[in-house]
């Protein structure tokens, strides 16, 4: 079972990385990650680093709050 915030974090991350037009493949190379790690973030199966989050966000042109402000919980 996944957890409702990771779930909702990938997905936001996945939507934001076809917007800017990456695969997979290219994003976890832009952002040096496997692409594996990547698919499992987006999936919400992994709990993913505040490091690893600077990476994608940074890639996507966009801050950590910016991220999370789309992610809230209500």
């Amino acid at each position: 079972m996944t957890d409702p915030l990771l779930e909702k974090l990938g997905k936001e991350i996945k939507k934001l990385r076809k917007e800017a037009g990456y695969s997979q493949e290219s994003f976890a190379r832009e952002v040096k990650l496997h692409r594996t790690y990547i698919g499992a973030i987006e999936r919400g199966e992994k709990n993913v680093t505040v490091k690893s989050l600077s990476k994608l966000t940074d890639c996507l042109g966009i801050g950590l709050s910016d991220l999370f402000e789309e992610i809230e919980i209500k």
